[in-house]
């Protein structure tokens, strides 16, 4: 299916939600929070941006402000959104928006759409109730110009070549931090400047093109990729299994590059020391993107990149234990499809 952007239609989302409200707001630390869904326990939403805004479970004992699923959750504060399917509570600052056309395929292409606002928000500006109502995004539209949601369904749907199973339901693997040791980045990796390349001087390679490379810049979208590029000559593509960190932009913005690529400007390496494999290298970076709290436009990672500390298990020789993180990763569920 073709998405013709030329039909698509200005919608406000005021207009397209019947309700939005604030939710009920629960303080984490008053309540019994769970790793994993257990009998009685429910979803606590916050305006995290990890796990589909999913910060823990917590037991459901009576529990008032409990949410109906099928439902967009919008972190006010963070501009962070997400489709909750199933019954849920609320941290403090989440706006509720509810509609009849709501499913699990119309709510992912509007959220595609509305995350692509984020950029506009932040502490500072708030993405208050009345900015949220008056937000405009395009959106397929019939010829009676009211959003064409059957469409929009099936377009989703198509996206489906096959649906992702695991035999691993949750893992039985304990973490310990306490145990755990700090590291420096530099311990770990040579932290080494990328090639520097500006996409402006690349010619885009086509959809088809199989000498296409990717151009791997700041972003925090596509595994980093920001476009696909013909080879430039003289410029020898960067080796595939390289670990690329955003030291401004969307500081720490971290990957793995499994395919050679180029990469922009204010982009780090970060080449391991000792041997890793993919999972490990996973691991690390998940460590290092917790960590993204701590910069900003205003404070970028280009100087102290290679001094950030790190926790992480240790061997009893207190070296970092990649064995274990790599045991951990696969114990995950879906860490048996990487």
């Amino acid at each position: 299916m073709n998405l013709n952007l030329e039909s698509w239609g200005e919608f406000r989302l005021g207009d397209l939600f019947s309700e939005m409200y604030k939710a009920e707001a629960h303080v984490k630390s008053d309540l019994e929070c769970l790793n994993n869904p257990t009998h009685n326990a429910i979803r606590f939403i916050s305006r995290t941006e990890m796990n589909n805004g999913c910060d823990c479970y917590v037991l459901n004992s009576e529990l008032t402000g409990v949410e109906k699923g099928n439902a967009i959750a919008i972190g006010d504060t963070t501009a962070t959104c997400f489709y909750q399917s199933d019954r849920f509570v609320c941290g403090d600052h989440m706006v509720i928006c509810r509609a009849k056309w709501i499913n699990l395929y119309t709510a992912m292409f509007v959220l595609s759409l509305l995350k692509r606002e984020k950029y506009k928000y932040s502490y500072g500006r708030a993405f208050k109730m009345d900015l949220i109502k008056n937000t405009i995004i395009k959106l397929p539209a019939t010829q009676a110009s009211l959003p064409d949601w059957s469409f929009i369904e099936k377009y989703i749907k198509s996206l489906h070549y096959k649906s992702l199973s695991t035999s691993n339901k949750f893992s039985q693997i304990s973490l310990n931090v306490k145990s755990w040791s700090e590291f420096e980045v530099r311990d770990l990796f040579d932290v080494k400047y990328g090639i520097n390349m500006e996409l402006d001087s690349c010619v885009l390679a086509d959809a088809d093109d199989l000498e296409a490379i990717n151009f791997v810049a700041r972003t925090e979208e596509n595994n980093g990729v920001s476009a696909k590029v013909r080879p430039v000559e003289g410029k020898k593509p960067q080796d595939a299994g390289l670990i690329t960190c955003a030291g401004g932009g969307s500081v720490l913005s971290t990957f793995l590059q499994r395919k050679p690529f180029y990469s922009g400007r204010d982009l780090y390496l970060l080449i391991p020391k000792d041997q890793m494999s993919t999972l490990s290298k996973l691991f690390c970076i998940t460590v290092i993107k917790a960590n993204k709290f701590r910069y900003s436009y205003g404070r970028q990672a280009n100087i102290t990149l290679p001094y950030l500390k790190l926790k992480l298990p240790i061997t009893a020789t207190g070296k970092p234990d990649y064995e274990f993180m790599e045991k951990y990763m696969k114990s995950l569920p879906y860490g048996d499809k990487i």
